[in-house]
């Protein structure tokens, strides 16, 4: 499978400007049909907490255009996406699109209390996967990271693929890369680490995302500039290995 990842340095609370960042982006890749097209946390409008602001609204505009992108490129579309829970607090997701429409919508079980966002927005309730091409693909946001068993719940659910999206601090892009090569060893699965780039009103970011095989070596990875990180991965391969060294079937928690 096509992996197309865009680290992008998103503009506050300004959904246009980071949709055309986008656009431009893939513009100038080539994104072959069926491919797998990440896009960050909250890629349309940054870590805000103003929910009011900048959550999809009745016109749904983040995944109308996750949608159109998923037409044009006749790929499937992860990325981060605001709404609002019942309740007036946020939902931090992770919404993938396909060309036939959304095939997964995933709520951040785990928000950064330190960051106060668990004052503004709800937490989820369960782990998601969906199937793309064949492969079982699971989608974590961000402080998500943190927790392992999340990652091994995926892939007791037969995750083969798990994509990180976020907005990770620069302080900590030491814990960002150890923790997702970690992720990719323990459950022996190919790894999307997809971070933004730039600054916030609060905060600074350096990239640093990140593709990364089952034995916890670094397929490709990119600094702290903008651009698309891009990779072929091949379920074969990832199949033999887990037969060759069937660790998963001896987890206690499966």
């Amino acid at each position: 499978m096509n992996l197309i990842c865009c680290q992008t340095d998103i503009v506050w609370e300004d959904k246009p400007a980071n949709f055309q960042q986008v656009r431009q982006m893939l513009e100038q890749t080539t994104v072959l049909p069926q491919s797998l097209i990440v896009l960050p946390e909250m890629f349309g409008v940054g870590f805000s907490l103003s929910i009011d602001v900048i959550a999809e609204k009745e016109s749904c505009e983040t995944e109308v255009f996750m949608a159109q992108l998923a037409q044009q490129y006749q790929s499937c579309v992860l990325g981060g996406v605001v709404t609002e829970a019942t309740n007036g607090k946020g939902l931090n997701q992770a919404v993938a699109m396909g060309p036939d429409g959304e095939i997964c919508r995933y709520t951040k079980l785990h928000p950064f209390t330190n960051g106060n966002e668990h004052h503004h927005y709800q937490r989820g309730e369960s782990i998601k996967t969906f199937k793309w091409q064949d492969w079982t693909v699971a989608p974590a946001i961000c402080y998500d990271l943190r927790f392992p068993e999340v990652f091994s719940m995926a892939a007791g659910q037969g995750a083969e693929l798990l994509v990180v999206i976020a907005n990770f601090p620069a302080k900590r892009e030491l814990q960002w890369r150890a923790l997702l090569i970690a992720r990719a060893i323990e459950n022996q699965s190919y790894v999307i680490g997809l971070n933004r780039t730039g600054d916030d009103p609060n905060v600074h970011y350096s990239g640093g995302s990140l593709i990364i095989d089952p034995l916890g070596h670094v397929v490709t990875e990119r600094g702290s500039e903008p651009g698309v990180l891009s990779a072929q991965i091949d379920r074969v391969k990832l199949q033999e290995y887990r037969q060759i060294f069937p660790m998963l079937a001896d987890r206690w928690l499966m």
